[in-house]
């Protein structure tokens, strides 16, 4: 921390603006997408974490780089995607410099950037949406809140045969969910879990505190701030 701050002093306004939207200069190592080959990287974290934000700069790199041409976005909700994935406080928009942002068209729910990419925008509430396009990449947001999420799930993997890599990056609070049982098990699944404190530096004063006082130990600190998967049900007496 002190190296960064460091380095922030020296800069000039110009650099401190570009460096602004540099993100492996800002992100955490569990942040940054996963070397060598995968075909899904499923982040299990908590709230407040900064999924959506490491979900956003994936798709922005991919797409500023050439490497995807056609991805698909899915939340649980329209709104969901469009008011957190697309336009929210660390949404792709916001993440992205003023010069580079690509085009957003609501009515035809899309995004466009400057060389060409494209990203669509799909609600888990309609997964006949998910007939028929076609796809080289994918950021499914909160996968374990999906309304219709074994259908809404099977119709995106479908559509993931563009390219020669399709690869999808999954950032979600754990649910037991079929699918998440087995992207777990999937030997294509890179894997990265994230409590919620993780993200002290940018969380608001007293914030983890006053929710560690609250739900520390149980089930739903365990479930919402240190991402565990519990499979047992509340109060059951066997698991």
């Amino acid at each position: 921390k002190a190296e960064r701050q460091a380095i922030l002093a020296s800069l000039s306004d110009r650099q401190a603006y570009d460096l602004r939207f540099d993100w492996p200069f800002w992100a955490r190592p569990d942040q940054l997408p996963p070397a060598g080959p995968w075909e899904t990287w499923l982040l299990l974290a908590g709230r407040g974490f900064g999924k959506t934000r490491t979900g956003a700069e994936w798709v922005r790199a991919e797409a500023e780089s050439g490497r995807r041409r056609r991805i698909a976005l899915v939340g649980p909700t329209a709104r969901d995607v469009r008011k957190t994935m697309v336009e929210g406080d660390t949404g792709i928009l916001t993440v992205t410099p003023p010069h580079a942002r690509p085009l957003f068209e609501s009515s035809k729910l899309k995004l466009t950037w400057s060389n060409g990419a494209i990203a669509d925008l799909y609600s888990a509430e309609e997964p006949e949406r998910l007939r028929g396009p076609n796809h080289d990449g994918a950021w499914a947001d909160e996968l374990a809140a999906w309304k219709y999420l074994d259908e809404t799930w099977d119709n995106l993997e479908m559509t993931l045969r563009g390219g020669e890599d399709p690869r999808r990056v999954v950032t979600t609070t754990p649910k037991p969910r079929r699918v998440l049982r087995d992207l777990l098990t999937d030997p294509g699944t890179v894997l990265t879990r994230g409590a919620t404190h993780a993200n002290s530096e940018n969380l608001p004063p007293g914030f983890l505190q006053r929710l560690l006082r609250k739900y520390e130990g149980t089930r739903t600190g365990r479930q919402e701030l240190m991402a565990e998967l519990l499979e047992e049900a509340d109060g059951a007496l066997w698991q």
